[in-house]
């Protein structure tokens, strides 16, 4: 036997052994346990430390000696917590409220930390800690005085602090109730304008502003939860489009205990308060109020000891104004930083104090996507911006005179950053198509100095992740389309493959990004023969707010002619089969899965429908009003928007899927859709799930991902 043929038998089996593996239902559901360094960080006020969770502990980094520690550990301080009794009703609270379990002093030294609805204050050297409070009840958002000497937090529907020497307990409200709700936001407000929270403590530790939501205009929704033996009403408050939104007004309460007073906004049925802010000096109020179809936004000064306001600002626009949290007041009193689309995409402005723009911080037919750091010292502004690209976002910083602009992230991608208060460090957690995410940190000119979380790459060395490659399509009105291709594996380009077109296409999102996703359903669909295709049409986030205003009033029509655009290329290219083309997505994708099947009934053989707002006058007010208007004032645009009034020419296959109590697109719209088409005599299929959520996760994810493969399976190929 010759060597040559002996290192042939030994070489091969090892080869093959190292072959990658194709992308498995199993490998997209897999739990794994949350990686070292995966999680959210809070920076300390020194900016050279931060804090995280990790394995039922709180724990500290030290950026300059790139080193962690424990601080407590959470079973310990769980174990001292009063349990309440199970709550009688579900609490349908936004998963966008806000509430963090700790936060450090002003100080650096010391740490609220909530575990199991009480309070602890632990000392981050040594570890010891204070029981604040132990009630059955539970305290909820709570927040340190800047001065470090009390605790405020909401208790049910009213505002409580708490003296930390003494541990005298003060209630500043009472008369909240389960429609009058003092510092606690309803459900529409952080779902749509990302307000997280609803009260916040003044610079000097005397007062607190806070936010009174009078829910009892809102509709109740009637959730059900049908799993028991007896079903249980669990009713949730949701305005829908032309519904009364909550009337909501601003107040400020001494922290001692007293009377409030309130803010004069003038009438408060008709606007929406989407942001407010004391200024450095603590002498007034920032607050942001929006009129009702979200047209005009004003910025208003109040005097908290007096109530009185006065306009500082006014943004508007013929479409709509998007409320953004790219703004700053200085601590010099004199001037804050402001952004806005007025140039058709978002850039930053110095203003004076007196409402006088002084100039433009940033030009260019790009994004300001986010203000990361404000170094005042320096006169210098950190911010994340989609200059490069609209598919990526990127560090840069430039003063406040507009000069001296430099990017700070080289890599290709995307770079998520958290900068320390001081702005002197930087934690960037980056990714591109090909470059599983990793976690670094640098100082405030760029250079990295530690790597805190390695990219993960297990699943691309052991899995065979087909590239995604980033198409530009040419539509043709001259625009510029973006799209992104997962060829199936074994692709050969002399044959026909059936594809699946994945679809979200709603305003105020962007799906089409030089990111990784690792191993996917689109990897596993591909890895069983489809070509997957999803383009950002018109309306999607990135390129300003001009790219975005063709949707306006007449949702779903401009997204389905550009989404065609990007079909017709993807045809062109030669290896798709025209006639096994299938869609799919989830809530807006849902929408414009039914939307492209019964407008456009010969483009597709099959679609999955995901949680679907099937009308749009059963959807949220605020979400739906700022693109829509008021159905009242736009009769005919929701008409033509709606889903249900065309399911008589749906001539695909269609499988819907929905948690029967989904919180935010309610499963009304499914029912509406599905007697459509009972009563059309068309046929389709239905797949239902319980959970009390806009997702289905958990278990049951792999059954349903099933259920979805195995319909585009038996009905594409």
């Amino acid at each position: 036997m010759s060597r040559r043929f002996l290192i042939l038998l030994v070489t091969f089996p090892l080869t093959a052994l190292a072959a990658k593996r194709p992308v498995t239902l199993d490998d997209v559901v897999a739990t794994r346990a949350s990686r070292a360094g995966s999680g959210a960080i809070t920076w300390a006020p020194d900016g050279k430390r931060f804090a995280f969770r990790e394995q039922n502990s709180l724990w500290q980094y030290d950026v300059p000696s790139a080193s962690k520690r424990e601080i407590v550990s959470l079973i310990r301080l769980r174990e001292k917590a009063v349990k309440g009794p199970p709550a009688d009703a579900f609490d349908w609270q936004n998963r966008r409220v806000a509430e963090s379990s700790y936060q450090w002093s002003s100080s650096g030294a010391e740490m609220l930390v909530e575990a199991d609805g009480d309070l602890f204050l632990v000392k981050v050297e040594s570890g010891e800690w204070k029981q604040l409070t132990a009630t059955a009840e539970a305290e909820r958002d709570p927040k340190l005085s800047p001065d470090g000497l009390r605790v405020a937090f909401r208790r049910q529907q009213d505002l409580y602090t708490l003296e930390i020497a003494s541990l005298k307990e003060t209630r500043l409200t009472r008369d909240g109730s389960p429609t009058l709700l003092n510092g606690q936001l309803d459900w529409v407000y952080p779902e749509e304008l990302e307000i997280g929270t609803a009260y916040w403590w003044s610079p000097d530790s005397k007062r607190i502003a806070y936010l009174q939501f009078d829910i009892s205009h809102e509709p109740v929704f009637p959730q059900v939860d049908l799993l028991s033996t007896h079903a249980r009403l669990e009713p949730e408050r949701y305005p829908k489009a032309g519904d009364p939104n909550a009337d909501v007004r601003v107040g400020v309460a001494p922290a001692a205990g007293g009377p409030t007073r309130w803010m004069d906004l003038g009438e408060t049925r008709g606007f929406l308060i989407a942001r407010v802010d004391w200024l450095p000096s603590g002498k007034g109020l920032a607050v942001q109020r929006l009129n009702r179809i979200q047209n005009r936004l004003d910025l208003m000064l109040a005097d908290p000891s007096t109530g009185s306001t006065s306009l500082l600002l006014r943004e508007q626009d013929p479409y709509w104004v998007d409320v953004s949290d790219s703004y700053r007041f200085l601590q010099d009193g004199k001037h804050f930083l402001w952004s806005s689309e007025r140039d058709g995409f978002r850039h930053l402005y110095l203003y004076a104090t007196d409402g006088k723009l002084t100039h433009a911080i940033t030009r260019g037919d790009w994004d300001v996507t986010a203000i990361a750091g404000l170094d005042e010292a320096a006169k210098t502004v950190y911010y994340i911006s989609t200059a490069p690209s609209p598919l990526e976002r990127h560090l840069y910083r430039v003063g406040f005179d507009g000069k001296h602009a430099a990017r700070l992230t080289q890599t290709p991608g995307m770079h998520l950053i958290s900068m320390s208060p001081t702005c002197d460090f930087y934690l960037d957690s980056e990714s591109n198509l090909r470059s599983p995410r990793q976690r670094t940190l640098h100082v405030k000119d760029g250079k990295q100095t530690a790597v805190y979380m390695p990219a993960d790459r297990a699943a691309p060395e052991e899995l065979d992740i087909l590239p995604t490659e980033i198409v530009k399509v040419p539509a043709s009105d001259g625009a510029l389309l973006y799209a992104r291709l997962i060829k199936p594996a074994g692709f050969s380009p002399e044959k026909k493959y059936p594809a699946i077109v994945m679809i979200y296409g709603g305003p105020g999102s962007q799906t089409v990004q030089n990111t990784w996703s690792g191993a996917s359903w689109d990897q596993a669909l591909a890895a069983r023969g489809f070509v997957i295709w999803q383009l950002d049409n018109r309306g999607s986030l990135g390129r300003g707010h001009r790219w975005q205003t063709p949707v306006f009033q007449n949702l779903g029509a401009k997204e389905l002619d550009d989404q065609k655009e990007g079909i017709r290329y993807l045809e062109s290219l030669g290896f798709v089969d025209s006639a096994r083309l299938g869609i799919y997505g989830w809530s807006y994708g849902g929408y414009m899965t039914l939307y492209a099947l019964c407008n456009a009934p010969s483009l597709f053989r099959a679609g999955i429908a995901g949680a679907p707002v099937t009308d749009w006058r059963n959807y949220d007010t605020i979400y739906t009003e700022r693109y829509m208007g008021l159905p009242q004032d736009n009769a005919d645009g929701y008409r033509r928007s709606s889903v249900v009034a065309k399911a008589a020419d749906l001539t695909a296959k269609l499988m819907i899927v929905h948690n029967f109590a989904d919180d935010n697109v309610h499963f009304q719209n499914t029912l509406q859709m599905a007697d459509a088409l009972e009563r059309a005599g068309k046929q389709f299929e239905l797949m239902v799930y319980p959970q009390k959520a806009h997702g289905v996760t958990g278990p049951v994810r792999k059954q349903m991902l099933e259920g979805l493969t195995a319909f585009f399976e038996r009905n594409l190929k």
